[in-house]
Protein backbone atom coordinates (compact mmCIF):
# COMPACT_ATOMS: atom_id res chain seq x y z
CA UNK A 1 0.00 0.00 0.00
CA UNK A 2 1.09 3.60 -1.22
CA UNK A 3 1.74 6.18 2.06
CA UNK A 4 -0.22 9.19 1.69
CA UNK A 5 1.59 11.98 0.68
CA UNK A 6 2.08 14.91 2.96
CA UNK A 7 -0.16 18.39 2.26
CA UNK A 8 -3.50 18.54 0.72
CA UNK A 9 -4.76 16.73 -2.41
CA UNK A 10 -5.36 20.10 -4.31
CA UNK A 11 -6.04 18.94 -8.20
CA UNK A 12 -4.93 16.25 -10.51
CA UNK A 13 -1.27 17.04 -12.49
CA UNK A 14 -3.81 17.24 -15.73
CA UNK A 15 -5.68 20.30 -14.50
CA UNK A 16 -2.76 22.38 -15.01
CA UNK A 17 -1.76 23.22 -18.52
CA UNK A 18 2.39 23.64 -19.41
CA UNK A 19 2.97 27.14 -18.44
CA UNK A 20 0.04 27.78 -16.45
CA UNK A 21 -1.13 28.35 -13.15
CA UNK A 22 -3.96 27.22 -10.90
CA UNK A 23 -4.89 29.63 -8.13
CA UNK A 24 -6.30 27.55 -5.02
CA UNK A 25 -7.03 28.42 -1.43
CA UNK A 26 -5.75 26.07 1.39
CA UNK A 27 -7.53 26.96 4.38
CA UNK A 28 -7.89 30.18 2.72
CA UNK A 29 -4.53 31.06 2.06
CA UNK A 30 -4.02 31.60 -1.75
CA UNK A 31 -1.53 29.10 -3.42
CA UNK A 32 -0.43 29.32 -6.95
CA UNK A 33 0.16 25.81 -8.57
CA UNK A 34 2.27 26.23 -11.18
CA UNK A 35 3.32 23.97 -14.73
CA UNK A 36 6.31 24.99 -15.65
CA UNK A 37 8.26 25.46 -19.44
CA UNK A 38 9.38 21.85 -18.43
CA UNK A 39 6.29 20.84 -17.00
CA UNK A 40 7.56 20.43 -13.18
CA UNK A 41 4.66 21.25 -11.17
CA UNK A 42 5.52 24.35 -8.20
CA UNK A 43 3.39 25.70 -5.55
CA UNK A 44 4.41 29.10 -4.19
CA UNK A 45 2.32 31.73 -2.37
CA UNK A 46 -0.21 33.43 -4.80
CA UNK A 47 0.54 36.99 -3.42
CA UNK A 48 2.87 38.83 -5.24
CA UNK A 49 5.46 40.16 -2.27
CA UNK A 50 4.91 43.74 -3.75
CA UNK A 51 1.38 44.13 -3.71
CA UNK A 52 -1.66 42.51 -3.29
CA UNK A 53 -1.91 40.68 -6.58
CA UNK A 54 -2.57 37.16 -7.47
CA UNK A 55 0.38 35.54 -9.17
CA UNK A 56 -1.51 32.41 -11.03
CA UNK A 57 -3.16 35.14 -13.22
CA UNK A 58 0.76 36.36 -14.37
CA UNK A 59 2.59 34.56 -17.47
CA UNK A 60 4.80 31.40 -16.74
CA UNK A 61 8.01 31.60 -18.72
CA UNK A 62 10.93 29.11 -18.12
CA UNK A 63 10.46 28.61 -14.76
CA UNK A 64 9.27 32.04 -13.49
CA UNK A 65 5.82 33.30 -12.87
CA UNK A 66 5.35 37.18 -13.69
CA UNK A 67 2.97 39.21 -11.55
CA UNK A 68 1.01 41.07 -14.27
CA UNK A 69 0.45 44.61 -12.14
CA UNK A 70 3.89 45.62 -12.09
CA UNK A 71 6.16 42.94 -14.07
CA UNK A 72 8.04 41.84 -11.05
CA UNK A 73 9.32 38.18 -11.97
CA UNK A 74 9.75 35.50 -9.22
CA UNK A 75 11.89 32.58 -9.34
CA UNK A 76 9.17 29.29 -9.04
CA UNK A 77 12.56 26.94 -7.55
CA UNK A 78 13.67 29.71 -5.08
CA UNK A 79 10.70 32.25 -4.57
CA UNK A 80 13.33 34.85 -5.24
CA UNK A 81 12.52 38.13 -7.22
CA UNK A 82 14.25 38.28 -10.43
CA UNK A 83 13.06 41.95 -11.64
CA UNK A 84 11.79 44.77 -9.41
CA UNK A 85 9.81 46.59 -7.95
CA UNK A 86 9.09 43.05 -5.58
CA UNK A 87 12.26 42.65 -3.75
CA UNK A 88 10.88 39.63 -1.08
CA UNK A 89 10.84 36.50 -2.26
CA UNK A 90 7.24 34.61 -2.42
CA UNK A 91 7.13 31.30 -0.03
CA UNK A 92 7.87 28.08 -1.45
CA UNK A 93 6.16 25.05 -0.51
CA UNK A 94 6.43 21.16 -0.93
CA UNK A 95 4.64 19.34 -3.55
CA UNK A 96 4.54 15.73 -4.20
CA UNK A 97 2.62 14.39 -7.75
CA UNK A 98 1.47 10.87 -7.03
CA UNK A 99 -0.50 8.67 -8.56
CA UNK A 100 -1.66 11.97 -11.24
CA UNK A 101 -2.47 13.94 -7.91
CA UNK A 102 -0.65 17.07 -6.56
CA UNK A 103 -0.14 17.64 -3.12
CA UNK A 104 0.65 20.53 -1.63
CA UNK A 105 2.26 21.05 1.96
CA UNK A 106 1.81 24.78 3.48
CA UNK A 107 3.34 24.09 6.21
CA UNK A 108 6.36 23.17 4.49
CA UNK A 109 8.41 26.48 3.17
CA UNK A 110 11.12 25.39 1.25
CA UNK A 111 12.64 28.93 1.49
CA UNK A 112 13.08 30.53 4.22
CA UNK A 113 10.32 33.09 3.70
CA UNK A 114 7.60 34.08 5.88
CA UNK A 115 5.18 31.07 6.44
CA UNK A 116 1.57 31.70 6.38
CA UNK A 117 -0.20 31.78 9.79
CA UNK A 118 -3.08 29.80 10.16
CA UNK A 119 -3.42 31.59 13.41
Amino acid sequence: MTEQPKGELVCSASEIQLKQALRILIDDYPVAVVKDSMGEIHAIGDTCSHADISLSEGEVEGCTIECWGHGSQFDLRSGQPLQLPAYDPVPVFAVTVQDGDVYVDVSTVLNGAEAPNFG
